[in-house]
């Protein structure tokens, strides 16, 4: 199988999966409980979500490894299992997908915040991120993706770590904006400038965002990317902002809704298309339909 880096360079569009942690509620994760620790006690849930997602057309499948730093498995006294929680999130897809899809070793932001901001060194941030992503590329990923970053300096000490480990390995790195009457910015107060300025520098080999916004917000976060960097951009919607109905937390933007703007996202020049919070095997399957017409 080509690289991933090899598809994009050639000029195709690559479909990411969706959703990881609604379709875990769905399959008995309680609130409170480590989403992580699935890998360990009920491997084959793992492997039925890789299994949708790869049906629905997905060239990338994730890990269930957002939070598999030993500072974010700390906070639920599985800091001592980190090694085997994201080992076994690789075998488990690679069990289902085999080479029939990337797997991207999900990596979420530690939790800490570094100084003069809050107490963390850069250092033991560099530590817990080389550590979980020594143990996700021996196990066998093809991809590392740090996702829904708000703070540029972690990402880039993020992706330091692993182009001082391999490089080999490609780096995608999401950054999650929110939309402000001065335009997109981070939490941190980083635009999308520079972020894909500062991503750039530390050696992302494809940027962009994911998480935070709907598809339509998305489209402008995309061309905001494109219009700055040269960088193959990936970009994973939420299925629009959660409303509660009912009691319910229901993500309103369909499938059909999805591949509604799809051809925006290819007049930009997105190359990998995925999805975040609220998006289902369905809107990956949607994309894919689209996807499949451009070729």
């Amino acid at each position: 199988m080509k690289t991933i880096l090899e598809r994009i360079k050639a000029g195709e569009i690559l479909v990411g999966d969706g959703a990881m942690g609604s379709m875990l509620f769905q399959r008995g994760l309680q609130r409170g409980d480590c989403p992580e620790k699935m890998n360990l006690d009920h491997p084959e849930v793992i492997e039925e979500i890789a299994r949708f997602y790869l049906e629905a057309g997905a060239d990338i499948i994730q890990t269930n490894t957002f939070g598999g730093t030993v500072l974010r498995l700390k906070e639920y006294g599985l800091e001592g299992e980190a090694d085997e929680i994201n080992k076994r999130a690789v075998e488990a897809v690679r069990k289902v997908v085999g080479d029939k899809a990337y797997i991207s070793g999900s990596c979420g932001p530690s939790g800490k915040m570094l100084l003069p901001y809050g107490d963390a060194e850069p250092e033991l941030l560099y530590e817990a991120f080389e550590r979980q992503t020594r143990v996700l590329i021996e196990a066998g990923v093809d991809i590392i993706c740090f996702e829904t970053m708000t703070d540029l300096r972690e990402a880039a000490i993020a992706i330091e770590s692993v182009k001082a480990l391999s490089k080999d390995t490609p780096v995608m790195t999401t950054m999650t904006f929110d939309k402000i009457p001065r335009g997109y910015f981070t939490v941190m107060g980083t635009n999308i400038s520079s972020a894909a300025e500062g991503l750039k520098e530390v050696g992302a080999d494809i940027i962009g965002s994911n998480c935070g916004n709907g598809i339509e917000n998305m489209i402008e976060i995309a061309r905001e990317f494109r219009n700055v960097s040269d960088l193959p951009i990936i970009i994973q919607s939420n299925a629009g902002l959660p409303e509660v109905r009912e009691g319910h937390l229901i993500y309103p933007e369909t499938p059909e809704f999805f591949a509604h703007h799809l051809a925006a996202m290819k007049s930009v020049g997105v190359s990998i298309i995925g999805g975040c919070c609220g998006t289902t095997p369905n809107h990956i399957r949607a994309i894919r339909r689209i996807v499949d017409t451009w070729k």
